[in-house]
């Protein structure tokens, strides 16, 4: 008897779903998407409405074959990839293929792979959505419009192997204006007062000057703190005002993608990339030794709070069974989603929160583990009762002085039994018991030194609460986001937080000076919100589609007569050239930007060049504190293919070379590959200053590769990353690093 056939896009959750349904289901996997737009042309005809090209994705010819003949002695076929607009368009293009006249095509919806939920979905299939599969496809037309028109023209002003792309490029434009903010920051002295004091009972406590004659102190020298001191000592210091409160701390909601990204970098420092292969783990299922293939978590890509009244009911049972009668509310918590959220799949939560992690501790990775444990407490607890303090303030008198003195002390630790606060944001200084009237004893006046702080750089959680804050991106998006502008060069990370480069800046101006509206961080919210309205049905794709075309077009075109250019124009500067005199110019060759004489060829005069923290430019001196360690001769900075290093000025009796500003190895947030290391992969550079990638454990674990690891699971065999690869034509794309496999994926339209 002939089976029905069940297509999803991932291998893992194809062994997952042949555990649960056994011999009733043939499944397959297409790994992916098996069409988009081709890589070496537009793929949009312009004259037909702006409609898609698509083409089989090649090195799918084969899975496409294998689909198609399954299909045609199947029963019936059911299409399940994941629920989001993506997973959508995999299942049109999968129809595509298999559609044939008496054949029934279902579409499965998988919001978790549990027996029940996996049986409920195949017993009530839906239509395919063509409201999502049409706002899918816009955004998709949208993006290779604005990076194969606007593109090429950093390729003609700057240099070749520049993009722009919608979404990522006002990404960029964020963390290029926080880099401007801190270059122009000036520091402001300012000082603060603290009382050392002891009273009847310990410990030792500080309290802050809160007021001087009456006012906000603005003591902004050493000498005005100075004075203040001296006026303060010797005199008597009195609690004022002690006041207790209780103070109530609600539990926050579940997650939604944008939350779990934050708090999964907060608490593990996991990149969001990272963040997302792990709950796509989690989430299409993982090898238990009692249990087999199970999925761990609900869909991972949403931006709602809601829970259904199934899994409430289960929670509110295991709160009762863990914790007891005290830390079960009355009834259930029901939170509000954010305005604009789309609501199309419950929040991220266990697939069964009976699952308690410290049972699946010896089955899962490390790193799999925390993840599943921050999820499972974060869902238990948005269920929990608020934990309440004591609130305690002191106000404390001396002469014309008023200190304040505050602590908060637990009384019941509600939510916060199951969901612990992060160490950092738990430490505050114990205050003894105080009472008004009481009499306490001065042990030392600090007078202490600060100054105002500049914007902080983002970090990628910060970076994503912005962007969603903004509107700009979706759920299924934040992750390539971050991961797109860190892999042109833009920008880079240093301990944890983005830094816009000189490459990144200089293309933010261009871009924005010559597009003010299209990378304008409204606009793109806007265009989100209009790509939302397509899939909600409120708005057709071709009319939005044609206007935007139009915009474009008069925009590219404005901009290739107004846009400046670099190669003709250069950047000027402050810098004197050393041999003529002449102001020099910043000018970019294949290895990145360098200092000019303009006086060229009569001054032939280059340098390399460094911007300061405070954005000024100035050129690289031609000898450096460095000593060779073979000949003892001063090092140099030389620059070669492989970027900046250190050269001995002995050259060429003396050789030896060394990485420049490279002390520190750059981490890339990506854990090793072999399964028996728990080391990470970071940047290094050979001895000729080539960069690689390789193990921090080394030479414990020798693994290294000379292309860039990219945060991206293996869709045919499942390997963490993938490794970025650029062939002689300039294209991108992706290799799969395991021997074995070597899966090898085109980057379409991959555009920054």
């Amino acid at each position: 008897m002939a089976k029905s056939l069940l297509i999803v896009e991932s291998p893992t959750k194809a062994k997952t779903l042949t555990r649960h349904l056994g011999q009733r289901f043939r499944v397959l996997a297409s790994v992916g998407h098996i069409k988009d737009l081709p890589k070496n042309k537009l793929g949009i005809d312009i004259e037909d409405g702006l409609s898609p090209q698509y083409v089989n994705i090649p090195g799918k010819e084969k899975i496409i074959k294998e689909i198609k003949k399954a299909a045609a002695g199947a029963k019936a076929i059911y299409l399940g990839p994941d629920p989001d607009r993506e997973g959508e368009a995999i299942a049109w293009h999968l129809a595509q293929e298999v559609s044939k006249p008496g054949k029934n095509i279902y579409r499965a919806l998988f919001n978790e792979f549990t027996q029940a939920a996996i049986l409920k979905a195949l017993e009530n299939p839906v239509q395919l959505d063509f409201k999502k599969y049409e706002a899918q496809q816009a955004r998709r037309i949208v993006d290779r419009l604005v990076g194969y028109l606007i593109s090429p023209l950093l390729w003609q002003k700057v240099r070749y192997g520049l993009s722009a792309g919608r979404v990522q490029t006002v990404a960029l434009r964020l963390i290029a204006e926080r880099e401007k903010e801190i270059a122009v920051f000036v520091p402001e002295e300012h000082w603060s007062i603290r009382a050392k004091l002891r009273a009847g009972q310990p410990p030792l406590f500080e309290a802050k000057l809160l007021k001087f004659t009456g006012k906000e102190p603005k003591v902004k020298s050493a000498e005005q703190a100075q004075q203040i001191v001296d006026q303060l000592k010797g005199l008597a210091f009195v609690v004022e005002r002690a006041e207790t409160k209780e103070k109530r701390e609600k539990a926050p909601p579940p997650f939604i993608t944008s939350t779990l990204q934050q708090e999964a970098h907060n608490r593990f420092r996991f990149s969001a990339g990272k963040t997302m292969r792990l709950a796509q783990k989690l989430y299409e299922g993982v090898e238990l030794k009692e249990e087999g293939q199970v999925g761990l978590i609900t869909y991972m890509r949403t931006d709602s709070t809601r829970v259904s009244e199934e899994a409430l009911a289960q929670v509110r049972q295991t709160i009762l069974q863990l914790y007891g009668r005290d830390y079960l509310p009355k009834k259930p918590i029901i939170y509000k989603n954010k305005k604009g959220a789309q609501d199309a799949h419950e929040a991220i939560r266990p697939a069964g929160v009976d699952r308690h992690p410290e049972a699946l501790k010896e089955d899962l990775d490390r790193d799999l583990f925390r993840l599943y444990e921050l999820i499972w407490r974060r869902f238990v607890a948005c269920q929990m009762p608020p934990a309440t303090f004591d609130a305690l303030t002191a106000d404390i008198a001396a002469g014309p002085g008023l200190f304040r003195a505050s602590d908060s002390q637990l009384t019941f630790p509600g939510f916060l039994l199951a969901y612990p606060r992060r160490k950092e944001e738990d430490q505050q200084e114990k205050l003894p018991p105080l009472s008004s009237g009481e009499r306490l004893a001065l042990k030392e006046l600090i007078p202490k030194q600060h100054f105002t702080e500049p914007p902080p750089r983002f970090t990628e959680a910060s970076l994503i609460r912005d962007l969603e804050r903004l509107g700009i991106g979706r759920p299924s998006t934040y992750a390539a986001i971050l991961a797109n502008v860190q892999q042109r060069d833009y920008t880079y990370k240093d301990k944890g937080r983005f830094h816009a480069t000189e490459l990144g800046l200089l293309v933010t101006d261009l871009l924005v000076s010559a597009f003010p509206q299209i990378f304008d961080v409204k606009f793109t919210a806007a265009m989100e919100q209009r790509l939302d309205e397509i899939e909600a049905g409120k708005r057709k794709s071709g009319p939005s589609l044609k206007r935007f075309y139009r915009f474009l077009q008069k925009n590219v075109e404005k901009a290739k007569k107004n846009m400046r250019n670099l190669k003709t124009d250069p950047v000027a500067t402050d810098v004197v050239c050393e041999k003529c005199g002449s102001t020099m110019v910043i000018k970019w060759g294949k290895l990145g930007q360098f200092l000019a004489c303009p006086s060229f060829p009569e001054c032939d005069y280059t340098t390399d060049m460094v911007r300061d923290e405070a954005g000024i430019i100035r050129p690289l001196k031609h000898e450096t504190d460095e000593i060779c360690e073979k000949c003892g001769q001063p090092m140099v900075p030389k620059t070669g293919r492989y970027g900046r290093f250190l050269a001995c000025s002995g050259y060429p009796d003396c050789k030896n070379t060394r990485p420049l500003d490279r002390k520190k190895p750059l981490s890339l947030g990506i854990n090793c590959l072999r399964p028996d290391c728990d080391g990470e992969i970071i940047e290094k550079f050979s001895k000729k200053g080539r960069k690689f990638y390789g193990c921090n454990r080394f030479p414990k674990c020798d693994l290294a590769f000379w292309n860039k690891p990219v945060e991206m699971k293996c869709p045919n065999c499942g390997a963490p990353f993938m490794l970025e690869k650029v062939n002689k034509d300039k294209d991108r794309g992706l290799s799969c690093p395991q021997e074995d496999c070597r899966h090898n994926i085109e980057l379409v339209g991959q555009n920054l």
